[in-house]
């Protein structure tokens, strides 16, 4: 069979830039916690927001209070 080749998907990956939902930075990763003790964001209707790992850590302190 032939065809044209489709790239694997960590190539994919690789050219979509990842952009914080908070600070809005482009960045190497995002985060997003969904589930914790007594924290189940699966459950409550929301828009989903992903995190860089700065904004992730500031957030994770805020939930806990900390």
């Amino acid at each position: 069979m032939h065809g044209r080749e489709e790239p694997a998907a960590d190539e994919v990956e690789k050219n979509v830039p990842l952009r914080c939902d908070f600070c809005g930075q482009e960045v190497p990763s995002v985060r997003r916690v969904a589930l914790d003790h007594d924290y189940d964001r699966l459950q409550t209707p929301h828009r989903e927001r992903y995190a860089c790992p700065s904004c992730s850590e500031r957030k994770e302190r805020s939930r806990r209070g900390l």
